[in-house]
Protein backbone atom coordinates (compact mmCIF):
# COMPACT_ATOMS: atom_id res chain seq x y z
CA UNK A 1 0.00 0.00 0.00
CA UNK A 2 2.63 2.51 1.23
CA UNK A 3 4.37 1.78 -2.23
CA UNK A 4 1.48 2.40 -4.09
CA UNK A 5 1.07 6.08 -2.16
CA UNK A 6 4.73 6.73 -3.03
CA UNK A 7 4.74 6.32 -6.55
CA UNK A 8 0.95 7.89 -7.13
CA UNK A 9 2.87 10.80 -5.34
CA UNK A 10 5.81 10.90 -7.99
CA UNK A 11 2.99 10.19 -10.54
CA UNK A 12 1.24 13.21 -9.58
CA UNK A 13 3.20 16.01 -7.71
CA UNK A 14 5.62 17.88 -10.29
CA UNK A 15 8.20 18.30 -7.83
CA UNK A 16 8.48 14.58 -7.15
CA UNK A 17 8.23 13.89 -10.38
CA UNK A 18 11.46 15.63 -11.28
CA UNK A 19 13.11 14.63 -7.92
CA UNK A 20 12.75 10.90 -9.20
CA UNK A 21 12.65 10.75 -12.70
CA UNK A 22 12.35 7.54 -14.72
CA UNK A 23 8.52 7.89 -15.40
CA UNK A 24 7.91 4.84 -16.84
CA UNK A 25 9.33 2.74 -13.82
CA UNK A 26 7.64 4.32 -12.01
CA UNK A 27 4.28 4.00 -13.19
CA UNK A 28 5.39 0.29 -13.91
CA UNK A 29 5.96 -0.20 -10.08
CA UNK A 30 3.18 1.99 -8.94
CA UNK A 31 0.51 -0.59 -11.45
CA UNK A 32 2.04 -3.67 -10.31
CA UNK A 33 1.99 -2.86 -6.22
CA UNK A 34 -1.49 -1.79 -6.76
CA UNK A 35 -2.09 -5.49 -8.43
CA UNK A 36 -0.57 -6.87 -5.25
CA UNK A 37 -2.16 -5.39 -2.62
CA UNK A 38 -4.33 -7.94 -2.05
CA UNK A 39 -2.32 -10.68 -2.18
CA UNK A 40 -0.86 -10.86 1.62
CA UNK A 41 -4.80 -11.12 2.69
CA UNK A 42 -5.20 -13.82 -0.30
CA UNK A 43 -1.89 -15.97 1.22
CA UNK A 44 -2.97 -15.16 5.00
CA UNK A 45 -7.00 -16.66 4.46
CA UNK A 46 -5.00 -19.99 4.54
CA UNK A 47 -4.69 -18.71 8.50
CA UNK A 48 -7.51 -19.79 10.89
CA UNK A 49 -6.10 -17.04 13.04
CA UNK A 50 -7.01 -14.56 9.83
CA UNK A 51 -10.02 -15.70 9.17
CA UNK A 52 -11.14 -15.44 12.89
CA UNK A 53 -10.20 -11.83 12.68
CA UNK A 54 -11.97 -11.37 9.45
CA UNK A 55 -14.83 -12.50 11.33
CA UNK A 56 -14.93 -10.03 13.89
CA UNK A 57 -14.24 -7.44 11.47
CA UNK A 58 -17.40 -7.80 9.67
CA UNK A 59 -19.84 -7.97 13.01
CA UNK A 60 -21.17 -4.78 14.06
CA UNK A 61 -22.97 -4.71 17.46
CA UNK A 62 -24.93 -2.82 20.51
CA UNK A 63 -21.27 -2.21 21.79
CA UNK A 64 -19.91 -0.59 18.42
CA UNK A 65 -22.75 1.97 18.34
CA UNK A 66 -22.17 2.77 22.21
CA UNK A 67 -18.05 3.19 20.73
CA UNK A 68 -19.24 5.17 18.25
CA UNK A 69 -21.59 7.50 20.13
CA UNK A 70 -18.99 8.50 22.88
CA UNK A 71 -16.78 9.27 20.03
CA UNK A 72 -18.93 11.54 18.26
CA UNK A 73 -19.28 13.17 22.12
CA UNK A 74 -15.78 13.32 22.36
CA UNK A 75 -15.92 10.78 25.29
CA UNK A 76 -12.48 9.37 27.26
CA UNK A 77 -13.69 8.08 30.60
CA UNK A 78 -13.11 4.84 31.31
CA UNK A 79 -15.92 2.45 29.51
CA UNK A 80 -17.66 4.60 27.27
CA UNK A 81 -15.74 3.10 24.51
CA UNK A 82 -16.51 -1.06 25.02
CA UNK A 83 -14.66 -2.96 22.49
CA UNK A 84 -13.92 -6.53 21.49
CA UNK A 85 -10.94 -7.17 19.75
CA UNK A 86 -11.46 -4.68 17.10
CA UNK A 87 -13.30 -1.27 17.93
CA UNK A 88 -15.53 0.03 15.55
CA UNK A 89 -13.61 2.85 14.30
CA UNK A 90 -11.04 0.18 13.06
CA UNK A 91 -13.90 -2.12 11.79
CA UNK A 92 -14.95 0.71 9.42
CA UNK A 93 -11.45 1.57 8.69
CA UNK A 94 -11.06 -2.17 7.01
CA UNK A 95 -14.52 -2.01 5.33
CA UNK A 96 -13.79 1.43 3.63
CA UNK A 97 -10.16 0.34 2.78
CA UNK A 98 -11.14 -2.93 2.07
CA UNK A 99 -13.53 -1.36 -0.66
CA UNK A 100 -11.54 1.47 -1.67
CA UNK A 101 -8.72 -0.93 -2.88
CA UNK A 102 -11.71 -2.44 -5.01
CA UNK A 103 -12.56 0.20 -6.58
CA UNK A 104 -8.88 1.69 -7.24
CA UNK A 105 -8.04 -2.38 -8.43
CA UNK A 106 -11.07 -1.97 -11.03
CA UNK A 107 -10.69 1.53 -12.12
CA UNK A 108 -6.64 1.40 -12.09
CA UNK A 109 -7.12 -1.68 -14.77
CA UNK A 110 -9.67 0.74 -16.75
CA UNK A 111 -6.34 2.97 -17.19
CA UNK A 112 -3.94 0.23 -17.85
CA UNK A 113 -5.22 -1.21 -20.11
CA UNK A 114 -7.38 1.24 -23.01
CA UNK A 115 -8.82 -1.26 -24.59
CA UNK A 116 -11.25 -2.96 -22.09
CA UNK A 117 -13.82 0.59 -22.25
CA UNK A 118 -14.77 3.67 -24.07
CA UNK A 119 -13.00 6.67 -23.79
CA UNK A 120 -16.25 8.18 -21.76
CA UNK A 121 -15.42 4.98 -19.19
CA UNK A 122 -11.75 5.55 -18.76
CA UNK A 123 -12.31 9.33 -18.35
CA UNK A 124 -14.85 8.23 -15.04
CA UNK A 125 -11.97 6.11 -14.02
CA UNK A 126 -9.11 8.27 -13.91
CA UNK A 127 -11.48 10.96 -12.08
CA UNK A 128 -12.11 8.15 -9.47
CA UNK A 129 -8.87 6.48 -9.15
CA UNK A 130 -7.65 10.14 -8.60
CA UNK A 131 -9.60 11.46 -6.12
CA UNK A 132 -9.80 8.14 -4.25
CA UNK A 133 -5.94 7.96 -4.12
CA UNK A 134 -5.91 11.58 -2.37
CA UNK A 135 -8.81 10.04 0.23
CA UNK A 136 -7.02 7.17 0.85
CA UNK A 137 -3.50 9.11 1.16
CA UNK A 138 -5.70 11.15 3.47
CA UNK A 139 -6.92 8.52 5.66
CA UNK A 140 -3.91 6.25 5.68
CA UNK A 141 -2.16 9.26 6.85
CA UNK A 142 -4.69 9.38 9.86
CA UNK A 143 -4.36 5.61 10.57
CA UNK A 144 -0.48 6.02 10.53
CA UNK A 145 -0.93 9.25 13.15
CA UNK A 146 -3.11 7.38 15.22
CA UNK A 147 -0.79 4.24 15.45
CA UNK A 148 1.79 6.66 16.33
CA UNK A 149 0.22 7.78 19.31
CA UNK A 150 -0.22 4.49 20.61
CA UNK A 151 3.25 2.98 21.18
CA UNK A 152 0.83 -0.34 22.39
CA UNK A 153 -1.28 -0.74 19.45
CA UNK A 154 2.24 0.09 17.13
CA UNK A 155 3.83 -3.26 19.12
CA UNK A 156 0.79 -5.09 18.59
CA UNK A 157 0.31 -4.57 14.81
CA UNK A 158 4.11 -5.37 15.06
CA UNK A 159 4.27 -8.30 17.11
CA UNK A 160 0.82 -9.74 17.54
CA UNK A 161 0.35 -9.37 21.34
CA UNK A 162 -0.45 -6.28 23.22
CA UNK A 163 -0.29 -6.34 27.36
CA UNK A 164 -3.03 -7.53 29.41
CA UNK A 165 -3.91 -4.10 30.97
CA UNK A 166 -3.68 -2.15 27.75
CA UNK A 167 -6.35 -5.29 26.34
CA UNK A 168 -8.94 -5.02 29.06
CA UNK A 169 -8.41 -0.59 29.17
CA UNK A 170 -8.74 0.06 25.09
CA UNK A 171 -11.16 -3.82 24.26
CA UNK A 172 -12.69 -4.22 27.68
CA UNK A 173 -14.78 -6.92 25.87
CA UNK A 174 -12.39 -8.88 24.28
CA UNK A 175 -12.53 -12.22 25.97
CA UNK A 176 -7.96 -13.05 26.20
CA UNK A 177 -7.43 -16.26 27.41
CA UNK A 178 -5.05 -17.05 30.42
CA UNK A 179 -1.83 -17.30 30.40
CA UNK A 180 -0.21 -19.73 32.62
CA UNK A 181 2.83 -18.31 32.75
CA UNK A 182 1.52 -14.86 33.76
CA UNK A 183 0.51 -12.66 36.51
CA UNK A 184 -1.55 -14.51 39.60
CA UNK A 185 -5.47 -14.68 38.69
CA UNK A 186 -6.69 -11.44 40.57
CA UNK A 187 -4.36 -9.57 38.53
CA UNK A 188 -5.72 -10.62 34.98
Amino acid sequence: MLTCVATAACLYVPQLAELVGRRLLVVTVHEWSGLLIPLPLLVGLLSRALRGDLSRLNRFGPHDRTWLAAVRRRDRRPGSRPAGKFNAGQKLYAAWIAGAVLVMTGTGLLMWFTGLAPLMWRTGATFVHDWLALAIGIVLGGHIAMAYADPEARRGMRTGSVERRWARREHSLWRIPADPAGPPEEDR
